[in-house]
């Protein structure tokens, strides 16, 4: 979960990336951000290390020279990809960190996970935790960034925690880092069932489970 969120699925997301096609030189004859939302689908399901330049070419529509002079190459792609997961898919969770109460913004955080790893329009799981779960040397530089990412999104969780603290809306005794670990660790154990094949029903049983150990 990126603390940003919207269910995308197969969708086609606004914005229009095209170049003209009338332009001089070699012009780029496809919208960029239908491209990035068809690599988002094909990472989203197979991963990082289980997708290959094919995958994505087929996928997006494109040959691997357009791929390589719009994007870059794979990492620097799948680095695209996360930016535009986090404007899109992950929406939700900025707009949770705007609610009035610590509880309303884990709730919001928590429901709103719930809903875009299961999105029957969408791969199971969550881009983040299926992307990380690999091995290889290659992938290090991937598995910092998407640490970073999470450690990021759960700092921004923690900094607003510590403001409701603040504000009288935590029990003196809370901790906001121990609060945002928490959640957070709920949330990624929500998407690695929802990769095995757990419901949304299944999901928000969980979800609201954890709302119950809420500090009151």
């Amino acid at each position: 979960m990126l603390l940003k969120m919207k269910g995308v699925g197969a969708r086609k997301l606004g914005g229009r990336g095209a170049a003209g096609c009338g332009q001089v030189g070699r012009p780029r004859c496809f919208d960029t951000n239908d491209a990035l939302d068809a690599a988002l689908q094909v990472f989203w399901k197979k991963g990082y290390e289980g997708t290959s330049l094919s995958d994505l070419t087929k996928a997006m529509g494109i040959e691997r020279p357009s791929l390589y002079a719009t994007f870059g190459n794979k990492e620097e792609l799948f680095r695209k990809v996360l930016d535009r997961y986090a404007c899109t898919v992950s929406e939700f969770a900025i707009e949770a960190l705007n609610q009035p109460t610590a509880r309303a913004v884990v709730e919001q955080l928590l429901m709103g996970n719930v809903d875009a790893i299961a999105d029957p329009h969408s791969p199971a799981g969550c881009l983040l935790v299926s992307a990380a779960l690999s091995g290889g040397d290659e992938s290090e530089p991937i598995r910092r960034e998407l640490s970073a990412r999470r450690r990021d999104a759960e700092l921004a969780l923690r900094k607003r925690l510590q403001q409701a603290k603040a504000d009288g809306d935590l029990p003196g005794d809370a901790d906001p880092a121990d609060l945002a670990s928490y959640v957070f660790t709920v949330a990624h154990g929500m998407a690695v069932r929802a990769k095995s094949g757990a419901t949304r029903a299944e999901l928000r049983r969980v979800a609201q489970t954890a709302l119950r150990a809420w500090p009151a």
